[in-house]
């Protein structure tokens, strides 16, 4: 509940500046990745040319993800397009299962039972797989940054905050680009190994785990998106900071009862039913409440709140651990 709107909004853009510079790199990779694959015939580069175009068609999805999920409330979506980032999210992990995984792994299968050598063209294969590990470093590079900024706010641990964050754009590229860095070290190992052994095989397992790789990453990345799409709740932690910020309101004497829901990057549906302070009558309680529900909305990460009055009967909130 730290996030203020000046702190989502600049997240936003920074989560698109993160996938456009994402785009950029992997756009160069791939294509120098694939005239090395031409020039090599190496199936380790072939699996790597088609890592980055995946990475590359991804990003574009990310940033429609990011545009389309940017829209706020109207009459037929009241709590905003936020979820439409995870559905665009979700078909970029799906392309890079079946552009990056499906293809690595079958051209590495296909290469080990026909037994194709490469051009032994190994120098450009080098110095394609290190121009692509600095770009691909830049790239990872700005995720760490943006995902390190973002862990400090809310004093989340670093791994922790990049597999849970509510941003699915975040997620992907460090995923992606953790993937593409060590893909190209399997890669150089593969080609590498070929060289030493004069054993095509090498290589082609290189493929393989690259496709390996992809295919882990995909269905990482395929769960949390599916998570989200279906009701994520949100940590423990965040649960809390949202009792302790509605029981700082004068006007609230306790908190019996929270329902937490992520409806896009960085936001959420609240309900929770509160005891007042005093004994009014029905109708200021009504313009209470809905004051109350004002003053919880000027946080942006709260999209739309609903209180209600507790029922007598009802369980303190301390009891209640399943929205957390």
């Amino acid at each position: 509940m730290k996030s203020s709107t000046k702190n989502a909004d600049d997240g936003g853009s920074e989560s698109v500046r993160t996938v456009v510079i994402a785009f950029a790199a992997n756009l160069g990779v791939a294509i120098a990745k694939t005239v090395a694959a031409v020039l090599t015939g190496s199936a380790s580069m072939v699996a790597e040319a088609s890592h980055s175009w995946a990475d590359t068609g991804n990003e574009i999805f990310l940033l429609v993800a990011n545009k389309r999920g940017a829209r706020g409330p109207d009459e037929q979506r009241p709590l905003g397009y936020g979820r439409e980032t995870y559905f665009w999210s979700t078909l970029a992990a799906v392309g890079l299962f079946v552009a990056g995984a499906a293809v690595s792994i079958w051209h590495g299968i296909t290469s080990l039972f026909e037994g194709e050598s490469s051009s032994e063209n190994y120098a450009v294969a080098y110095i394609v797989l290190a121009l692509a590990f600095v770009l691909e470093g830049i790239s990872f590079l700005q995720s760490v940054r943006q995902i390190r900024a973002e862990a400090k706010e809310y004093e989340r641990d670093f791994l922790d905050y990049a597999l849970e964050t509510s941003d699915p754009t975040l997620r992907a590229v460090f995923a992606e680009d953790s993937a593409a860095l060590i893909g190209i070290v399997i890669a150089a190992a593969g080609i590498g190994m070929h060289q030493l052994t004069g054993s095509a095989a090498w290589d082609a397992a290189g493929s393989i785990l690259v496709g390996v790789l992809l295919a882990i990453v995909a269905f990482v990345l395929i769960d949390r998106n599916r998570r989200f799409l279906t009701g994520e709740p949100g940590s423990h932690a965040l649960w809390n900071a949202v009792v302790q910020r509605i029981e700082q309101l004068p006007e609230v004497a306790s908190v019996r009862f929270v329902r937490i829901e992520f409806v896009g990057p960085k936001q959420i549906f609240l309900v929770a039913s509160v005891d007042l302070v005093g004994d009014s009558v029905e109708s200021s309680i009504a313009r209470t409440l809905r004051r109350l529900e004002g003053e919880l909305e000027t946080n942006k990460a709260v999209l739309d709140a609903v209180l209600t009055v507790a029922d007598p009967d009802e369980d303190e909130v301390g009891n209640i651990t399943a929205a957390g």
